[in-house]
């Protein structure tokens, strides 16, 4: 197996993922009171979007290495 068909492969599985899911999210702590032997803490939840073009791209660039890794053979 070539290494064009392995990222051709990668690209559409990645692409997929990202249409599929359109981004993640991530919790963090972060202190809100730090006084002595009390610490109150606070999770906050962030998401980090991916927009569908970013998706699209790469499964268009994975099917497009697919294609020429076919051809060149």
């Amino acid at each position: 197996m070539s290494s064009t068909k392995v990222i051709g492969m990668l690209l559409i599985g990645l692409g997929l993922v990202a249409l599929v899911y359109q981004g993640f999210s991530y919790t963090t702590r972060e202190k809100v009171v730090d006084f002595g032997p009390i610490q109150v803490t606070s999770e906050k939840t962030k998401s980090v979007p991916l927009p569908p073009i970013i998706g699209g791209a790469a499964l268009i660039c994975g099917i497009a290495l697919m294609i020429v890794d076919s051809r060149k053979r």
